[in-house]
């Protein structure tokens, strides 16, 4: 549970305790109470109205009823046909990938997928992508391009897995690879990074013309306990991390590696599914229609030197 939602959760009890003292209690010992008790509620809400942190950013984009691909993929698309396989191996059930219509427009879409309970989490690899995955997203990109279909995408997944199987089967090679083919796609492509993005799993299929973040989301290329595990031997550390590392959505605006911050409903993404749909709905339209207005050539050279520009900062006099 995030920090924030335990202190709303000791704020609302703390008010039934001083509406409860206030009905049934009177002399002395109540009002010192109930001093006390208002003393702590002042605190609670300057801490819940105080701007979150890095890490409490954090925790709200790992919060487990945060809504998902298939969420927002009941909420705002229509017509979703699922497209399975790499044509190589098999179906990764991390990734989903299909057809759908937006506003009436035949559009792709390609999100990874983490699972709410156990058995879910177990079909879809906790949202860690296997090479299958990674090539089953670019071959319908692919798909998509022919028919001249804009690529939405959405981004949650804590990295590409690690496991000596996928290493085995190319799972460095099947990001490279995407990397590559998404720069050179002629058809609008959008990335929403709507949990966490971790490290080139995500970027294997973040390679667009628009990156946008959900306001409590982060996009890093290691996890703030990993960070902390290396630069501090102290895992622990965990908090000092995320605010060095600037992997919030405003930190990473303010760098240029993402093109605009969708807000949440208040408290976050998972506190109203259908809230947090119609906001990310809102700004995929408008962002889709200035793209279209964009020729495919230019869409490309303007992709490529959007990647080449991030990350190169120059001393001015």
């Amino acid at each position: 549970m995030a920090a924030s939602e335990k202190a709303q959760q000791e704020l609302e009890e703390i008010e039934r305790q001083v509406a409860h003292l206030k009905l049934n209690g009177d002399g002395a010992e109540t009002r010192r109470q109930i001093e006390q008790l208002q003393d702590r509620l002042e605190t609670l809400r300057r801490d819940i109205n105080a701007p979150p942190t890095a890490w409490q950013r954090t925790e709200l984009a790992r919060h487990p009823q945060r809504p998902q691909t298939l969420d927002y993929i009941e909420r705002i698309f229509t017509d979703f046909s699922e497209i399975h396989g790499d044509r190589g191996f098999g179906d990764d059930a991390a990734i989903v990938c299909g057809m759908a219509r937006f506003h009436g427009e035949e559009v792709l879409v390609v999100g990874t997928q983490k699972g709410r309970d156990m058995k879910q989490r177990v079909f879809r690899n906790f949202g860690t992508p296997h090479p299958e995955g990674y090539r089953k997203a670019i071959r319908v990109m692919q798909i998509a391009e022919k028919f001249r279909r804009p690529i939405f995408t959405l981004v949650d997944t804590d990295g590409a897995y690690p496991g000596i199987h996928a290493e085995e089967r190319g799972q460095a090679e099947a990001i490279a690879y995407n990397l590559r083919e998404m720069a050179r796609l002629e058809v609008p492509i959008i990335a929403t990074v709507i949990g966490v993005g971790g490290s080139g799993g995500a970027l294997a299929i973040a390679v667009a013309d628009r990156v946008l973040m959900m306001e409590n989301s982060i996009y890093s290329v290691i996890s703030p306990e990993g960070c902390a595990a290396i630069m501090w031997r102290d895992a622990t550390k965990k908090e000092l991390a995320a605010e060095a590392m600037r992997i919030t959505a405003t930190d990473l605006k303010e760098l240029g590696c993402v093109d605009d911050i969708i807000p949440e409903p208040e408290g976050g993404a998972h506190r109203d599914h259908e809230a947090a749909a119609n906001l990310l709905d809102v700004s995929l339209q408008k962002h889709l229609a200035e793209l279209k207005k964009i020729p495919p050539a230019e869409l490309v050279v303007s992709r490529y030197n959007k990647f080449r520009s991030i990350a190169q900062f120059f001393k001015t006099e």
